[in-house]
């Protein structure tokens, strides 16, 4: 099979070599290790959680992305509205990825579906990587066998990044692009900025088109022209 059943492409940034693992070591290798070799480690997955733009969807996207056609993303913020029958025969993948899983909690259909997936799953010896804004015990399903099947996954917490963590991720991305970001630059942008991972690499994307197409680099004079800010910024 292939990601392509669905109608959905992983992000070409979504790599390991792109996520600053800092502070999630231990996650981004369980990870890794799952990505490589699903069918042949003991357990049935893990359960990841953070705040908003901490890189959840990034490292299922990673996931995937290094186990192929072995794996499938589901992001279910997206495929919730399109009903549980979208989870029939998953189980034929080794990894399956479940973003976003207190969209559908309470939702007696999409509980029942998956806690068959997990039981399927099971059976075929695949794994299971569910990511959540919230731990197990805090995310409101109310099918209790799905819940109890769910908390025994390991669960691990993505960190946030401090400011200067953040200057160096935005640096990584910009090297995966190809890309020189100085230190200067990327602390400006910071400081002008959101603060979330997902706003300042959206803005990095911009500056990357833009810096092409004047053939600029990201200095903080241009990066202030084009974000249109005034020179005593």
């Amino acid at each position: 099979m292939s990601q392509l059943v669905l109608p959905l492409r992983l992000a070409d940034h979504a790599v390991f070599a792109s996520f600053y693992a800092q502070g999630n070591e231990s996650l981004v290798a369980t990870l890794r290790e799952l990505a490589v070799d699903a069918a042949g480690l003991d357990g049935h997955g893990c359960w990841l959680w953070g705040a908003v733009s901490t890189g959840k969807t990034h490292l299922l996207q990673a996931v995937c992305d290094q186990a192929g056609d072995r794996s499938v993303y589901i992001p279910l913020s997206t495929f919730a509205a399109s009903g549980p029958a979208i989870l029939d025969g998953l189980a034929s993948r080794e990894l399956v990825c479940i973003d976003d899983i207190e969209t559908v909690a309470g939702d007696a259909d999409w509980e029942t579906a998956l806690f068959d997936l997990c039981n399927q799953l099971s059976d075929a010896g695949g794994q299971l990587i569910v990511a959540a804004s919230m731990a197990p015990r805090e995310c409101p399903i109310g099918l209790a066998d799905l819940a109890s099947r769910l908390s025994r996954l390991p669960v691990f917490h993505v960190h946030e990044l401090d400011d200067e963590q953040r200057v160096t991720a935005l640096q990584l991305r910009a090297t995966h692009r190809g890309l020189d970001l100085p230190g200067e630059t990327a602390r400006y942008l910071l400081k002008r900025s959101r603060r979330d991972m997902a706003s300042l690499y959206g803005l990095l994307d911009k500056l990357d088109f833009e810096a092409l197409r004047a053939q600029r680099r990201l200095t903080v004079p241009f990066v202030r022209d084009v974000l249109k800010l005034p020179e005593s910024d």
